[in-house]
């Protein structure tokens, strides 16, 4: 089958940062599904693992996210069949999805929302997963909850802001406040619904203030290193933060007088770690492509950049390195 990958870890710009290549199907094991890979989307998980993680041997296969269709089961599969159009995000200690075949564990794999195309559906399961356990799992709300209090939500134009955007103000009664820089992302973060929009390059305390809020609850999912003080200034007492990003240091003491309770996002903890509650995530996928289907969520999907090769996931890592991404890119299979 064919598949992109790299050799060698570094730029996104050296002639061989990705490549085409034939390489094996690969060998299913009992809760395996082998995929036909119709879409993909590109993330920033994407270009930190192929910037900083050499393989450990031969052509590493990157990729985490895809759509497609079942063609072979393992012995012990029991939620898909044959034929059947999927969406997941993959296992991040596995081979990636940037191949024409992919094997992944059926528990963490949903149903393709039958009102989008593979391409499109692809850029939903990765960002899906973590808005949802960074909303309902990290920060422990409850669907139907959340009247009275408000959610800051730093970085809101990015793939998993634009979901998170959009389950906070359709499943819970918080009041939504996202960040955007540009007019284009100002834009796009109204047309995900938030409340109000705030300019992370400015004072977030001076804004949020001018709004008469103070939040309970914190998605900080980039820049944390830069708006951890004014995070800790600005929650209320006994609030809650969870962050996605890589901050290099982050000292949590100042959060002791208000009591704040911090946690991370990591969507792949459920695979690498084989969790007991790994099958929430193929039942969270499944509702998520309902709620598509049913008009409550909309589309993150700002370009499409073609079908997949060494080439255009080249444009799709640059792009995305840039950190002016909107939404999400996706692939078409190849």
């Amino acid at each position: 089958m064919k598949a992109i990958g790299y050799n060698q870890a570094g730029p996104i710009t050296a002639l061989d940062a990705l490549i085409e290549f034939e390489t094996e199907t690969p060998a299913l094991g009992p809760r395996d599904l082998l995929v036909e890979v119709r879409g993909i989307s590109v993330n920033p998980v994407d270009v930190k693992v192929r910037a900083n993680m050499a393989p450990d041997m031969g052509t590493k296969i990157i990729g985490y996210d895809a759509a497609g269709i079942v063609r072979k089961v393992g012995n012990d599969v029991k939620k898909f069949e044959v034929g059947d159009e999927v969406l997941y995000a993959g296992d991040i200690t596995r081979p990636g999805t940037n191949s024409e075949l992919h094997a992944v564990d059926e528990r963490i794999v949903g149903k393709k929302p039958k009102s989008l195309g593979f391409a499109e559906a692809a850029g939903f399961p990765l960002t899906s997963i973590t808005a949802w356990e960074l909303l309902f799992d990290s920060l422990g709300i409850k669907e139907g909850e959340g009247k009275g209090d408000s959610i800051l939500i730093i970085g809101g134009a990015g793939g998993v802001g634009s979901i998170l955007i959009q389950l906070a103000k359709k499943l819970t009664g918080l009041t939504v406040i996202a960040t955007a820089s540009r007019p284009e992302t100002i834009e796009w973060v109204q047309k995900m619904g938030t409340d109000h929009v705030i300019n992370h390059r400015e004072s977030l305390v001076d804004q949020v203030k001018e709004l008469g809020l103070k939040p309970r609850y914190v998605a900080a999912l980039t820049g944390t290193d830069g708006h951890f003080p004014a995070i800790v200034e600005l929650i209320k007492p006994r609030g809650h933060v969870a962050f996605i990003d890589d901050p290099e240091t982050l000292d949590i003491m100042p959060g002791k007088l208000k009591a704040l309770s911090f946690s991370w996002e990591f969507m792949f903890a459920s695979s690498m770690h084989q969790t007991d509650d790994i099958e929430k995530q193929h039942e969270l996928l499944n509702r998520v492509s309902e709620l598509i289907d049913d008009g409550t969520l909309i589309s993150t999907v700002t370009g499409n950049l073609g079908k997949i090769s060494a080439e255009t996931l080249k444009d799709a890592h640059a792009q995305q390195e840039s950190g002016r991404v909107i939404g999400k890119n996706v692939l078409e299979g190849f």
